[in-house]
């Protein structure tokens, strides 16, 4: 019987692949039977997970930085998906951004993101690829107070549909936009910004997506898995939300 979304013998690489959404896309494409390829600035973390996984491999990479990016992607022999998941946030409204953290966003999100997929396109057009962007609802709508965020997840969407359109046979390139999810990326912010009412934020952080709840890194990984598999050879330049409800309403 043939099993759906199964990626057996594809080669993966996921960035910022260590914790969070990145960490579960990790968990289910190695699952689903790819050989996976955990990037990440934290070693630690990223080896942590690398022993939870048969066939998972660790790449320390800074996707910033243009010669670290060339030079791993040089040492890879072939490549079948990469899934751009590296990213950070900032909270602030347009007189509250200052130009180096705005500027520190585009460097991660958007830079890092074109570096890592300018050097990953000659192993996935030789494999008739897939590459997979997580980008946010904060490219679809307006959040208050994310300003310097929206900018860097509306980029990431206009990336992936000018990439589709420039490679429409050689490779298949969508964008998962995840409402707010369950990660360490939530509980930093929390953290940093509510210490002092974190239960009352994390409350309203779940109401903010109308089925009531934040989502799960899990249920973003298995978006990602599907697009990555046979099954959604269909699939291209696609912006696609798995968002509770939230920019349907």
């Amino acid at each position: 019987m043939h099993l759906p979304f199964r990626v057996d013998g594809r080669r993966a690489l996921v960035t910022g692949g260590a914790s969070g959404i990145g960490a579960a896309t990790c968990r289910a494409l190695a699952a689903a039977g790819a050989q996976v390829t955990i990037a990440d600035i934290d070693q630690p973390q990223a080896e942590a997970l690398s022993r939870e996984l048969p066939n998972a491999s660790v790449l320390l990479l800074d996707i910033t930085d243009e010669a670290a990016v060339r030079s791993a992607f040089n040492g890879i022999d072939r490549l079948d998906i990469l899934v751009n998941s590296a990213g950070i946030g900032l909270v602030g409204g347009v007189e509250q951004t200052g130009l180096p953290d705005f500027e520190r966003l585009f460097r991660v999100n958007v830079t890092g993101m074109f570096l890592a997929t300018r050097a990953a396109l000659p192993l996935l057009l030789a494999a008739k690829g897939a590459i997979v962007n997580i980008g946010s609802v904060a490219g679809l709508v307006g959040v208050k107070m994310r300003f310097a965020y929206c900018a860097t997840k509306g980029a990431v969407i206009a990336m992936t549909r000018q990439l589709a359109v420039d490679y429409p046979t050689g490779i298949r390139v969508n964008c998962v936009c995840p409402g707010t999810v369950d990660t360490p990326f939530v509980e930093a912010y929390l953290e940093k910004y509510h210490r002092h009412e974190k239960e009352k934020v994390r409350a309203e952080l779940n109401q903010r997506q109308p089925v009531g709840r934040m989502g799960r890194p899990e249920e973003i990984a298995n978006m990602v898995l599907y697009l990555c598999s046979p099954e959604a050879e269909f699939v291209n330049g696609a912006i696609l939300t798995i968002d509770g409800g939230w920019t349907a309403a």
